[in-house]
């Protein structure tokens, strides 16, 4: 696939939990971009079916699948969906996740389990089932979205943050074995971005540092260095992890 402009007209773009927050605002942004959209959430069919609307009322397109993508049956059922509806996947963007919290003495192997599952194994199952469609077609954007709490540490998430961990593993093997297809593999770390939470993630972490740039992120920072990553200006970035976070990580 080759692309002369920014616009993803022609594409087609797989967003898990998309339902609100990153997953939303990156649908209405690759959407808005041109790319025919599938946004996928677990439960809340509502708030899904809110943004298929604001998508249409803008002269995009996009339908709803509901599925969880941590099973085989739910991942491999969103991809095939995406292709009935639309022809191809081009663009694999990983967003669902679990936010939960507990001192990791107290968390149980269910909890465990189902935490990591739901992020790294879907981005498995998910990028597992896009893969022969992208290496047919030459081309194609595999994102997932990490976290800077795998890079610093904090306090009552160790299973969110091995999630998130076991995400750069992943997409670094797989950008290994991709690249030859023209299939780039990165990850998007958000910093403190300012997102509905739900009860289950508790309150929101004190911030230890104070970044250079001394405020919440938004999510429409995080959908634009998502939107940038799946630009052919973005060729040659793979296995690599973008951090936004105003500062607050510089690295090491």
């Amino acid at each position: 696939m080759s692309k002369a402009s920014s616009s993803l007209e022609n594409t087609t773009a797989v967003i898990t939990g998309a339902a609100r927050n990153i997953g939303r605002a990156t649908a209405k942004r690759l959407a808005k971009e041109g790319a025919s959209v599938v946004i996928n959430a677990i439960q809340d069919t509502v708030s899904a079916e809110s943004v298929a609307h604001e998508i249409f009322k803008a002269g995009g397109k996009a339908i709803v699948h509901m599925a969880d993508v941590s099973t085989e049956e739910g991942a491999t059922g969103t991809i095939n969906a995406a292709i009935k509806a639309f022809g191809s996947v081009d663009i694999l963007v990983s967003n669902a996740a679990i936010r939960a919290q507990k001192p990791f003495y107290e968390i149980t192997l269910k909890e465990w389990r189902r935490t990591l599952a739901v992020p790294l194994d879907g981005a498995f199952l998910l990028a597992r089932a896009v893969a022969p469609f992208m290496i047919d077609k030459k081309w194609g954007r595999i994102i997932t979205l990490g976290g800077i709490s795998a890079h610093i540490g904090t306090a009552n998430r160790a299973h969110v943050l091995a999630a998130k961990a076991g995400l750069i593993g992943l997409t670094r093997g797989m950008a290994t074995e991709l690249g030859a297809y023209n299939i780039t593999c990165n990850i998007v770390a958000p910093g403190h971005i300012d997102t509905e939470r739900p009860a289950s993630a508790g309150q929101r972490s004190p911030l230890k540092v104070t970044p250079p740039i001394n405020r919440f992120g938004d999510v429409i920072e995080i959908a634009s260095m998502i939107h940038y990553l799946c630009m052919p200006e973005a060729s040659y970035i793979t296995g690599q992890t973008l951090h936004v976070n105003g500062g607050i990580y510089l690295g090491s």
